[in-house]
């Protein structure tokens, strides 16, 4: 049998498995890719936040993606946490000489607030890691942390997506999930705009919601998808990981990565 298209996740450690690699090698099996991973840190994380973060050596993050990357070859790259400023810039390099599309979910903080950036690596996140994206997917906050830009209603993503795009990715989406009413996304390239509404779901269940999207663009990239094409089928996916979102222990629970298999709908 032939292998099925492969992505490679590169980001940090979920122990409580709703978010960061956990959540993407879950999406991509969902989505019927071949998950890969470069590990960039471990948390101590579970439903009620992060008790701890330990970022991998620049070495170590190196030598995984070459392993990877030099032997099994790749269709899509996904980066997640990054951490420090010497991760940011070690992983833009060697996303710069793998000629796949990319999807760079700008990791800021954690869905209880935890900081999961050092600050004094924004600048590298700008100016050496958006330039070789081709979807950056920021949330509200991570738009204000890179841009200064803040989003109070629908009209302000114009605003945001192009404040994003003079950082050089070719596409942004402007996840508009924290706005009142319809979950509105913006996807553009700044001269194509894409719309995406879907109905905000009654859960507080929503761990891993960036990581899940970011995965699920990567996965369908992969598949050789256009960009519009993968991320109004990521967004469809995620909406429904969102609505079968879970408890698990006394706090936040996760997207529900199966959602599909358990309603019977397969990948």
């Amino acid at each position: 049998m032939s292998a099925p298209p492969r992505v490679l996740t590169v980001a940090g450690s979920d122990s409580g498995g709703g978010a960061g690699i956990q959540a993407d090698l879950k999406t991509m099996l969902a989505l019927g890719v071949h998950g890969m991973s470069v590990l960039t840190a471990v948390t101590a994380q579970n439903s009620l936040g992060v008790q701890g973060a330990w970022e991998l050596p620049v070495a170590a993050v190196r030598a995984q993606y070459r392993s990877v990357v030099d032997d099994i070859g790749v269709q899509a790259v996904k980066t997640g946490m990054l951490a420090s400023a010497e991760l940011v810039e070690v992983v833009a390099e060697l996303i710069g000489e793998t000629e796949v599309p990319t999807v760079v979910d700008p990791v800021g903080v954690s869905k209880h607030g935890d900081p999961l950036l050092a600050a004094s690596a924004l600048d590298s996140v700008r100016t050496k890691l958006l330039p070789t994206a081709t979807v950056v997917t920021p949330n509200l906050d991570e738009v204000a942390q890179l841009t200064g830009v803040r989003v109070e209603s629908e009209a302000d993503l114009r605003r945001a997506a192009a404040a994003v795009l003079a950082y050089g990715p070719t596409w942004v989406v402007i996840k508009g999930g924290h706005l009142p009413g319809d979950a509105v996304d913006l996807l553009t390239d700044g001269s194509e705009e894409h719309w995406l509404r879907a109905p905000r779901h009654d859960n507080r269940h929503t761990h891993g919601t960036g990581c899940t999207l970011a995965s699920a663009i990567a996965s369908q990239l992969a598949k050789g998808q256009s960009v519009p094409e993968a991320v109004a089928a990521a967004k469809e996916y995620v909406t429904g990981a969102i609505a079968a979102g879970f408890a698990l222990g006394g706090g936040i629970g996760p997207v529900d990565h199966g959602w599909r298999f358990r309603a019977g709908g397969g990948a």
